[in-house]
């Protein structure tokens, strides 16, 4: 029996699911055609044999009203005819009491009982003349039993003929079920069988341009392989922007490199004759290398940190946000010193605290600070403050800005100050790679804040961070 079982699973695997739906909704369907086809029939048969037996039933209560009082005897012997007068026969309870002449109906033990009054009245089948014949045993009253046949060759007829028609209707049944089950699992694996074909379209071309075709109607209408088609859809999209992306990445970061490789091959080969420089340029090419060498590092590690996908879950800690921006602050003072840097407090913010990595909350910043004192006239304030608000649910967040007074952002790179290697054209000439901000922006929804850029009141650049009330930060990040 086990054997059976994983001869029928390996055969349903190597099956197509086409084939298997129609397979299987043929056989529902010709199940229903057939079990509908017996019951009728059944119901046919019930019925023509119950009208045989009204009849008799009838024809036995005129036989008792017309013969009271009568005895044993042969009150209608002709049971060739199809239908009444029936064939009937008054029968004792004593076989003594038989007429002389012989009985035309079969007259056997049950029949004695009737007419004695130990059995019911009861119908039978019996076989006279050549002809099947159906029979009613009844009492007769004073110790008789009065039995009444008709021929059931009609009804066994219409028996048959019923038979043969409703065994054709399942037939075409089944052969209608065959093609339903076609048609059904054809139309109702279409967007199935397009789903394969892109998949596999491509699986072989590596574009994920490809999407598949809906039809048309609200979504709310959908069915459930529709739903399956539009999610594979999203899900195409969301691959193809992952390979731009990611296409892009590479592109920029081979277009930035290609500048600084270039100099410390330069420089390298300058070096490599050092014995034809004079000690002065010697020490220019050393020191070009040596920038080239931090330059390059830096991209590389800049590159690596945006490719990291997520935050790293056993470092992250409850951070004051206050002592993170004074430690940045201090710092960034030492970097820029031509450039003063305020840090502002607002109530209630200096014990503000949020979970987080210190150190990658501190690479926000830094950024944000370099990038603003990148754009700042010398001697012009990068403002940094720090203070609280109240959202709708009355809960507290948290917002630090960074402003500076440079010549601010104009409307048309505001939308791409984010997007990595973007360089607007004022700062094509400042030093950087154009990663800086990205990597703000991706620290900050790290730790479940948000980065915005805008011109700040008066002139300038102005970013704004933004934590929301305290709750645990959100998967993805750096």
């Amino acid at each position: 029996m086990s054997g059976v079982r994983r001869l029928g699973a390996r055969w349903r695997r190597r099956r197509p699911l086409r084939t298997r739906l129609a397979l299987a909704a043929s056989a529902a369907v010709a199940l229903v055609a057939v079990g509908v086809c017996a019951a009728a029939f059944f119901v046919i048969r019930y019925e023509l044999l119950h009208q045989l037996d009204l009849s008799l039933t009838q024809s036995a209560t005129r036989v008792i009203q017309e013969n009271r009082g009568e005895g044993p005897q042969v009150v209608a012997g002709e049971c060739r005819y199809l239908s009444a007068p029936a064939c009937a026969q008054i029968v004792p309870a004593d076989p003594a009491a038989d007429p002389g002449e012989p009985y035309p109906l079969p007259v056997s033990a049950p029949v004695r009982e009737v007419a004695a009054g130990k059995r019911a009245p009861y119908y039978s089948n019996v076989s006279r003349f050549g002809q099947p014949l159906r029979m009613l045993t009844t009492p007769f009253g004073d110790g008789r039993a009065l039995q009444v046949a008709l021929r059931a060759d009609p009804v066994e007829k219409g028996v048959r003929q019923a038979a043969v028609l409703l065994a054709g209707v399942g037939g075409v049944g089944v052969l209608l079920a065959g093609l339903l089950g076609y048609a059904v699992s054809r139309a109702g694996l279409a967007p199935v069988a397009r789903l394969t074909s892109t998949a596999e379209r491509i699986a072989a071309t590596r574009d994920p341009r490809h999407r598949i075709e809906l039809p048309a109607g609200p979504p709310c209408r959908q069915d459930e392989v529709t739903r399956l088609a539009a999610s594979f859809n999203t899900m195409l999209g969301e691959l193809e922007q992952s390979v731009s992306s990611q296409r892009r990445l590479v592109a920029d970061a081979s277009h930035e490199l290609r500048t600084p490789l270039t100099a410390l091959r330069t420089n390298a080969e300058l070096l490599a004759r050092g014995d034809r420089l004079t000690p002065a340029q010697r020490e220019r090419a050393s020191a070009a290398l040596g920038r080239g060498i931090r330059e390059v590092t830096g991209l590389v590690n800049d590159l690596i940190e945006l490719a990291r996908d997520e935050e790293p879950l056993p470092l992250l800690e409850d951070v004051r946000i206050v002592e993170v921006a004074e430690h940045t602050v201090a710092t960034a003072r030492t970097h820029w010193p031509q450039t003063p840097f305020l840090l502002d407090v607002g109530a209630g913010a200096a014990q503000a605290v949020r979970p987080g990595v210190p150190a990658r909350l501190a690479r926000l910043l830094t950024n944000l600070l370099d990038n603003a004192a990148k754009f700042s006239p010398p001697g012009t304030p990068v403002e940094v403050t720090l203070s609280t608000y109240r959202s709708g649910g009355g809960a507290g967040g948290l917002e630090l800005t960074v402003r500076d007074h440079g010549p601010g952002i104009p409307a048309a790179d505001l939308p791409y100050v984010f997007d990595r290697f973007y360089r607007a054209e004022a700062a094509r000439a400042l030093p950087g790679s154009g990663l800086g901000l990205a990597m703000a922006r991706q620290i900050a929804r790290a730790h479940g804040a948000e980065l915005t850029a805008g011109a700040a009141p008066g002139g300038g650049a102005l970013f704004t961070l933004t934590f929301g009330p305290q709750e645990p930060p959100r998967g993805g990040g750096p």
